[in-house]
């Protein structure tokens, strides 16, 4: 029984070896800072890994500074989306390449009034999401948003498209 686990556990590690990249350039980070981003923060605006943004959480902050827009989730919310729209155009992507995000609210309570703002930022084939509720956000914020987004054009120079 011993030598049919450790024959399992020794496949599967083997399996999962097989499926690293053997590539560099594929594993190689690509760290975007958008400029005017606050000196000091122990985080990126942006990481491109192949042609994957991972962008940082974004609050309703004011471009450059660490005062919130307003003290209601509407207005945190629409500013979370143009911040999130800024560092999408510096590292060359758009709201429409964005395939998941991730909502965390401060009070779950807010969830209806942030849902009809962001969706009038995908207003067509929305991207995957999770949204969670917890105490405390950054700053005092009522909304901070994540998002993964493709960036590039595919191998046959289009640009990918969500829809099928």
């Amino acid at each position: 029984m011993r030598f049919q686990l450790l024959l399992f556990t020794a496949a599967i590690a083997a399996s999962a070896a097989a499926q690293q990249p053997t590539d560099t350039a594929h594993a190689q980070n690509h760290v975007i800072q958008l400029p005017g981003s606050l000196p000091g923060l122990p985080f990126s605006s942006a990481v491109r890994v192949g042609n994957v943004l991972y962008l940082s959480g974004q609050i309703g902050v004011l471009p450059g500074t660490r005062q919130l827009v307003d003290t209601g989730v509407v207005k945190q919310t629409q500013q979370t989306f143009e911040n999130i729209k800024a560092v999408l155009a510096y590292a060359g992507s758009s709201l429409d390449r964005v395939f998941k995000c991730t909502v965390f609210l401060s009070n779950i309570a807010d969830y209806a009034k942030m849902n009809e703002v962001y969706a009038t930022y995908f207003p067509k084939d929305p991207p995957a999401r999770s949204t969670v509720a917890g105490s405390g956000l950054a700053l005092g914020a009522r909304v901070e948003i994540e998002c993964l987004a493709t960036v590039g054009n595919s191998s046959d120079g289009r640009q990918p498209s969500r829809s099928p």
